[in-house]
């Protein structure tokens, strides 16, 4: 269901643009640091650990677990109507990585519940959303 009202992501930040970018190309990337090898999350120019600078991006699966949630019933914005889900979502690739997203109503969930990301294009931006996997499917 498209909505007028979404308030959307600024895409042209320089540390985010690259995740961005991929999202329209239906990709999930996470950064890198290339010198010790782990997730720069969230994106910024340094390693929050070895402080050097890396501009390396990798694909993701799309596949991670429900971390965290909670059913959100009052509405704060026009662009998002209660009730939904908001979830956070610990992706499979990298534990440490766990990134936002929401389910449409009260959806019943568990701890660890498995998601697959999809991708929802807007007008001038494409949106990694997710969804439960089916029991049995992927």
């Amino acid at each position: 269901m498209k909505n007028e009202n979404r308030v959307l992501p600024v895409t042209t930040d320089p540390d985010t643009a690259p995740f961005w970018a991929a999202a329209r190309e239906e990709r999930l990337v996470i950064k890198y640091c290339e010198e010790c090898d782990r997730p720069i999350h969230l994106p910024r120019a340094y390693c929050p650990v070895c402080r050097r600078r890396s501009d390396v991006w990798r694909d993701a699966s799309g596949s991670g677990r429900v971390y965290s949630w909670t059913i959100v019933e009052h509405q704060v914005h026009p662009g998002y109507p209660t009730p939904y889900t908001s979830v956070l979502v610990e992706l499979a690739d990298h534990r440490s990585v766990r990134l936002l997203g929401s389910l449409p109503g009260r959806v019943p969930l568990v701890g660890g519940e498995p998601v697959q990301v999809w991708f929802e294009h807007l007008e001038n931006v494409t949106i990694p959303q997710w969804r439960l996997v089916e029991a049995g499917g992927a």
